[in-house]
């Protein structure tokens, strides 16, 4: 089994340190850059609003654009266990 590397992301205005494994680091970053040029498209949008707003509206686009309807059940679970390892790491950096 993979060892967890550490990887600091930004995310709008704020620095992470989360934990990931080795082969999912190139996919961690890149969806990293998409959210932050999606924050950024939004901010041009939407004048005026903080950027709570700005990354609840990524997380709605990011979500629909996910073709969850044509994943497979295990494809959920794993993707769901993966956004709850996600939240975790959040949570304990923001503690």
């Amino acid at each position: 089994m993979e060892e967890l590397i550490p990887a600091n992301i930004v995310i709008g205005d704020r620095t992470f340190r989360i934990k990931v494994l080795p082969s999912d680091e190139e996919a961690v970053r890149r969806t990293v850059k998409v959210i932050n040029e999606k924050i950024m498209q939004f901010r041009t949008e939407f004048a005026g609003k903080d950027m709570q707003d700005y990354i609840s509206m990524v997380l709605i686009w990011y979500a629909t654009q996910t073709p969850a309807a044509t994943a497979g059940p295990s494809t959920d679970d794993r993707l769901l266990e993966k956004l709850e390892r996600i939240r975790t790491q959040l949570e304990s950096v923001a503690s």
